[in-house]
C-alpha cells in the first residue's frame, strides 16, 4: 500500500460561467519516505494538487487515499484531524507567531490534537527536540523577529516535524531567502526522509530545487506530464507515454 494514492482526481471550479479543470485525471502513488518534487508553471495545477494532497481542499471527483484511509470522502472537520495527525506544513511565508517564542510556535499543533493529547511539559519537551533536529535548540526563547529569515524556516520545519506526521509538505520553503540560505534549508528539507524516515513532498517552479529531489512529478493544465526518478520516466509513466506516441503516428 502506498502513503499517497491519487485515482482519477478531478478538481474543476467555476470562472466566468465556464467550468476550470486546475486537475484533470490525475493518478499517482508515492511511497512513504520518498523525496518529491511537483513542478509547474504558474497555472499548471501544482498548487491545486499541494491543496488535496495536503488535505485542504478536496477533489470534485476521483479518490485520494492517504496512509489507507479514502479522504475524499471526508467533512472539513474530519480532515483538519487528518492534516494534525498525518501532515506536516511548511510554508513560503514561515507563518510564525510573532508573539511567540520559537518553542511555543513549534509546540502549537500539539495543542490541537483531539486523541492523544500531550501534558504542557512532554509538548515542551518534543518542541525542543524538533528545533534540536533543525539546529536550533539554543533559540527556543527566541521571538521570529530575533531570528533571520533562515531560522525561521527553520522553526517553520520543526513545528511540521514536532508532531511526527506522515509526510512533510512544503510550498516554495526557499521562496523568501537568500541563495546561501535557500542551500541550507534545501539541505535540511532533502535529509529529512534518510533521516527521519518522513516523506517529503516540495512543491516549487524553480528547477533546481527539483534536481535535488529523487523524484520529480511536472504539471500542465492540471495533467501529470512527466514522472521521473534519478532522471528516469517511472515504468508505468513510460509505458503510457508510449501508448500516447503510438496513438498519435496512428493518427497521422
Amino acid at each position: 500500500m502506498s502513503l499517497i494514492e491519487l485515482d482519477d482526481v478531478y478538481r474543476t471550479y467555476e470562472m466566468g460561467g465556464e467550468v476550470v479543470r486546475a486537475l484533470d485525471g490525475v493518478s499517482l502513488r508515492i511511497e512513504a519516505g520518498e523525496l518529491v518534487a511537483i513542478i509547474g508553471q504558474s497555472g499548471s495545477g501544482k498548487s491545486t494538487l499541494m491543496n488535496v494532497l495536503g488535505c485542504l481542499d478536496s477533489p470534485t471527483s476521483g479518490r485520494y487515499a492517504l496512509a489507507g484511509q479514502d479522504v475524499s470522502v471526508l467533512d472539513d472537520e474530519q480532515l483538519a484531524h487528518v492534516r494534525n495527525r498525518t501532515i506536516g506544513f511548511v510554508f513560503q511565508s514561515f507563518h510564525l507567531l510573532p508573539r511567540q517564542t520559537a518553542l511555543e510556535n513549534v509546540a502549537l499543533p500539539l495543542l490541537y490534537r483531539r486523541e492523544g493529547r500531550l501534558t504542557p511539559k512532554a509538548r515542551e519537551a518534543a518542541a525542543q527536540e524538533a528545533l534540536g533536529i533543525v539546529g536550533l535548540a539554543d533559540r527556543a526563547l527566541h521571538r521570529p523577529n530575533e531570528m533571520s529569515g533562515g531560522q525561521r524556516q527553520r522553526v517553520a520545519i520543526a513545528r511540521a516535524l514536532v508532531g511526527k506526521p506522515h509526510m512533510i509538505l512544503a510550498d516554495e520553503p526557499t521562496g523568501n531567502l537568500d541563495s546561501k540560505t535557500s542551500l541550507e534549508i534545501l539541505d535540511l528539507l532533502v535529509a529529512l526522509p534518510e533521516e527521519q524516515g518522513r516523506t517529503v513532498i516540495i512543491v516549487t517552479h524553480e528547477p533546481e530545487v527539483a534536481e535535488r529531489c529523487h523524484r520529480t512529478i511536472r504539471l500542465l493544465d492540471g495533467k501529470v506530464v512527466e514522472d521521473t526518478r534519478d532522471g528516469t520516466p517511472l515504468p508505468e509513466k513510460a509505458a503510457a507515454a508510449e501508448r500516447e506516441a503510438r496513438g498519435a503516428a496512428h493518427v497521422d
